[in-house]
C-alpha cells in the first residue's frame, strides 16, 4: 500500500483537497494531507498541520501571519514545503503527491514538487497549466493537470476533473518503474535538425556498453541536461546541438540561460562540443515575431515555429561564447566542425545556406579557443555519417 501526499492551502481549498484525498482512498491507497495554508483556520483537519510545515522549513509562522502580507507568506510555505516534502520522500513515508490550486497554490505547490527526485510522481492540479508553466515545473517532471474551472467549490465539472487527477496519480504510483540499466550515461542534445548526427552517434555509443540520455535542445530541455550534468551521474556529454545560444544571444524563445555549456566543464567530464543548429533563432507564429527583425532570413518550420537565420556578426559573437565556455573546461574537451552544413537547412541549397556566416562563426571559434583545445574540421554537413561517427569515437577515446 502507497501513501500519497495531498498538499494546499486547506484555509481556502480544503473541501476539494478532502475529495481528493478520498478518492485516493478508495483506490486502497493511504493519504498524508498537508495544509499549506496561512489564512483562515483550515476547511478540514489536515495529518500535518501548516505549524508543522512551517516550524520544519524554519518559518516564523505567527509572524507572517500578523504581517498579513500575501506574498511573503506564499513565499516562506513554498519553501517550508519543499523541506518538508524532501523530508517525507527521504524517509519512505509518501511514495507521490498532489496538489490543487490557483495562483498561490500553484507556485507553493510546485515548488515544494521541485524538491523532490525525476521519477517521483507528482501532479499540480492548477488554474495556471494551460499558460507558460515553466516557472513552476523547472527543470522537473511535475505533471500540471488543467482544471479548467476555479479550484472553487465542488460542480458537476470539477469533480469530474479532480476525480481524473486522483486517478492519474494513482496510476502514477501504482505503476511499476522498470530496473535501472547499470551502464555508465551519455548526455546528447537534439534538435530536428541534427536527429541524424545525433541517433547514429547515439547507436555507436550505445554498440559501446553506454546509455545515451537525449535532451532536446529547447531551453528546458539544455536546463535538464545542465542539471543532471551537475548533479555527478554523467560520464560524458555529446553536446551536438549548441542552438540555444543564438536564441539567448538574439533574443528567442529557446535559450537556456547563460549558464548553458557550463556543467560539462564544471563536472570535469569529457565532452564533445559542436555548433549545430548555431544557424537559427526560434520565434513562435510568423507574427510574433519582432519587428525590429524585418528584413532577415526566415524559415517556416511549422505553423507555430519560425526560425531566423543568424548573420555573420551573430555568428561571431556565438562563436566567441562557444570558445570562452570550452575555454574553462577542467575535464577533456574537444570541439567539431562541420564545414558544408550546421544543420540540415544550412547545407548547400537550403534556405539558410550563408558561407559568410558560417565562416564567421567557425573563425571565431577558431580564434577564442585555447591552443591547447583539439579542433577538428570535416569538410561535410553535421549529419552525415562520417561527423557522427567522429564525434561518438572523439567521446569514446576521451572517456577510455
Amino acid at each position: 500500500m502507497s501513501t500519497i501526499a495531498v498538499l494546499g492551502t486547506l484555509d481556502t481549498k480544503g473541501l476539494e483537497h478532502a475529495y481528493v484525498a478520498e478518492l485516493i482512498r478508495q483506490r486502497g491507497h493511504q493519504t498524508l494531507i498537508i495544509d499549506m495554508g496561512t489564512g483562515a483556520p483550515p476547511q478540514i483537519t489536515p495529518d500535518i498541520p501548516r505549524e508543522v510545515v512551517a516550524a520544519t522549513g524554519g518559518v516564523d509562522l505567527a509572524g507572517i501571519v500578523a504581517r498579513q502580507d500575501r506574498g511573503e507568506a506564499v513565499a516562506a510555505m513554498a519553501g517550508a514545503g519543499a523541506v518538508l516534502l524532501s523530508k517525507l520522500v527521504a524517509e519512505g513515508r509518501i511514495h507521490g503527491v498532489i496538489s490543487l490550486g490557483g495562483g498561490g497554490g500553484t507556485a507553493i505547490g510546485t515548488a515544494a514538487m521541485r524538491a523532490l527526485p525525476v521519477g517521483f510522481p507528482k501532479l499540480m492540479v492548477s488554474t495556471l497549466a494551460a499558460g507558460n508553466v515553466a516557472p513552476y515545473v523547472g527543470t522537473k517532471d511535475i505533471v500540471m493537470f488543467p482544471s479548467i474551472v476555479d479550484v472553487s467549490g465542488m460542480n458537476r465539472l470539477s469533480r469530474v476533473l479532480l476525480a481524473r487527477a486522483a486517478g492519474a496519480i494513482c496510476g502514477m504510483v501504482e505503476t511499476s518503474v522498470p530496473e535501472a540499466q547499470d551502464k555508465p550515461l551519455i548526455a546528447a542534445s537534439m534538435f530536428g535538425n541534427t536527429t541524424t548526427c545525433v541517433n547514429a552517434a547515439k547507436q555507436i555509443l550505445e554498440n559501446a556498453g553506454y546509455e545515451v540520455l537525449v535532451f532536446h535542445a529547447t531551453g528546458t530541455g539544455g536546463k535538464i541536461m545542465e542539471s543532471l550534468v551537475e548533479s555527478g551521474i554523467i560520464s560524458g556529454v555529446l553536446d551536438i546541438t549548441t542552438t540555444e545560444w543564438a536564441d539567448e544571444l538574439v533574443g528567442g524563445i529557446l535559450g537556456a540561460g547563460p549558464t548553458r555549456l557550463d556543467a560539462a566543464g564544471k563536472a570535469g567530464v569529457p565532452a564533445i562540443v559542436t555548433p549545430g543548429c548555431l544557424d537559427m533563432v526560434n520565434f513562435g507564429e510568423r507574427a510574433t515575431v519582432p519587428v525590429r527583425f524585418a528584413g532577415r532570413t526566415f524559415y517556416q518550420h511549422n505553423p507555430q515555429v519560425t526560425l531566423m537565420r543568424t548573420s555573420p556578426e551573430e555568428c561571431a559573437e556565438l562563436g566567441r561564447i562557444l570558445a570562452e565556455k570550452v575555454n574553462a573546461y577542467r575535464g577533456p574537451v574537444e570541439v567539431l566542425l562541420p564545414l558544408n552544413a550546421i544543420s540540415i537547412i544550412s547545407a548547400p541549397g537550403q534556405p539558410f545556406y550563408d558561407p559568410q556566416a558560417d565562416k564567421a562563426l567557425f573563425d571565431s571559434i577558431k580564434q577564442h579557443l585555447k591552443p591547447e583545445v583539439p579542433v577538428i574540421e570535416m569538410d561535410c554537413e553535421i549529419n552525415a555519417p562520417e561527423f557522427s561517427a567522429a564525434c561518438a569515437n572523439a567521446l569514446l577515446q576521451m572517456l577510455s
